[in-house]
């Protein structure tokens, strides 16, 4: 039997077929699942992805398991110990922009009724679905991460940068950016 033909980006790596073949590009409309995305997604900034993937059980834990209302309660106390925590990307700022982002998520909440409203309005609704035929076409961010970004940014969460939007985009399933070759475009895009 044939093995499928995936995005270029996932090669052969164990994890990172894994993370292909089940969540990358699925419309995800779960609010603990959008948080954790948004938090891996900032933590993930200079770094592989690999790295965060390999981190994710020990952010979960770390991170009460992305509960973000616990998260917003986070002190100094806190942050020591996620600084001295191996099992996380130790990097004050991403720690710190962690707990802003879940204290701005509550805001949100409050306001708009949570992430999925909010982000997902983006792209009234619909994954936008894009039809690339090389790797190389995939942008690093568009017009929508950019007006994204710039929201966000406003109501005070940390490290979205458009980049960072765009990418979160992809891994929430807001935007379909498997290759046409790839078995998972058609079967997302359907």
């Amino acid at each position: 039997m044939a093995m499928p033909q995936r995005c270029a980006w996932c090669g052969n790596d164990p994890l990172y077929v894994t993370y292909h073949d089940l969540e990358w590009g699925v419309p995800l409309h779960d609010e603990h699942g959008l948080f954790e995305f948004l938090i891996l997604e900032g933590a993930q900034a200079g770094l592989s992805w690999r790295t965060i993937l390999n981190k994710r059980e020990g952010y979960r834990r770390a991170f009460d398991r992305f509960d973000a209302e616990r998260i917003a309660r986070y002190g100094e106390a806190d942050v020591a110990r996620l600084l001295a925590d191996p099992g996380i990307v130790r990097n004050r700022l991403k720690i710190e922009s962690a707990i802003a982002n879940a204290r701005a998520t509550l805001r949100l909440r409050e306001e708009l009724g949570g992430l999925d409203a909010y982000f997902w309005g983006f792209v009234d609704g619909r994954p936008i679905v894009n039809a690339w035929q090389d790797l190389s076409q995939v942008p690093a961010s568009t017009a929508v991460s950019d007006a994204l970004s710039k929201d966000m940014k406003r109501r005070g969460f940390k490290f979205v940068g458009s980049t960072i939007c765009y990418a979160h985009m992809q891994a929430t399933g807001m935007v379909n950016d498997h290759t046409v070759d790839c078995f998972r475009h058609d079967q997302l895009a359907g």
